[in-house]
């Protein structure tokens, strides 16, 4: 046991130590107890200075007055530095500029070698050369004979048939239907059957329709009128007043 005050037995026998904390020695302080970004709440703050306006003044501009690109440049012309820099390059060569002993030779034509190192190849002469008779090869299958024409207009040009032409009359339905209007007319027999239980509207169409026969006319009896008006045997009584 250490003693107060002294070192521990590892510390005195020498072999064994405890190992160092990785920290700078600052004492642990809890997360929950430290402050979140401390410095923002000190010194000064960000201040941007309000809103500007869209102008072409200097107040419309984030810098307080106009910053040149360049400060102090001059004028440059391009020319007078590519010349100065042909000139310095010149002054490097030792002798004069190298001349060709002959000259490139131009070409007298289309199509010439003059000039070049070969000569010319014969299998890229324009001349035309003799040719057999081109002889077209043979169908492999033979059907009829191509019809001509585009359809319209031609007959039998189509796969199918043509059709056959046929009259057709105006009035054609409207005769059709009264024949058979007529035969099925003709194969009726008698009237047609009416059974006494069909049911029927209750509203008719004609309000006035009554099948049944109408019972005779009743005449209406005549009273006879008394000759004089009837009147009471004894008049009415009157109370006396209190």
């Amino acid at each position: 046991m250490p003693v107060e005050g002294g070192k521990t037995d590892m510390e005195r026998i020498g072999l064994f130590s405890e190992m160092e904390y990785v920290t700078v020695g600052d004492k642990y302080v809890s997360q929950f107890n430290r402050p979140f970004n401390e410095a923002a709440s000190k010194n000064r703050q960000m201040l941007p200075g309000g809103s500007k306006e869209m102008s072409h003044l200097q107040a419309g501009y984030f810098d307080p007055h106009f910053v040149r690109i360049f400060e102090g440049e001059g004028y440059v012309n391009l020319n007078q530095v590519r010349r100065r820099h042909m000139m310095e390059e010149a002054k490097k060569n030792l002798g004069k500029a190298f001349l060709p002993s002959n000259g490139d030779k131009k070409l007298c034509g289309l199509g010439s070698y003059y000039g070049t190192i070969g000569r010319p190849v014969p299998f890229f002469s324009a001349q035309s050369k003799p040719k057999e008779k081109y002889e077209p090869p043979g169908k492999n299958l033979y059907t009829n004979p191509g019809k001509k024409g585009t359809g319209y207009g031609y007959a039998n040009v189509t796969i199918g048939k043509q059709f056959s032409h046929s009259a057709d009359f105006y009035d054609a339905a409207k005769l059709n239907d009264k024949k058979e209007n007529e035969e099925h007319h003709r194969l009726l027999k008698g009237t047609p059957f009416k059974l006494n239980l069909y049911p029927r509207e209750y509203f008719d169409t004609n309000p006035y329709l009554f099948e049944k026969p109408l019972p005779p006319i009743k005449k209406a009896e005549k009273k006879e009128a008394l000759a004089n008006p009837f009147k009471p045997s004894s008049p009415g009584k009157k109370f006396p007043q209190l």
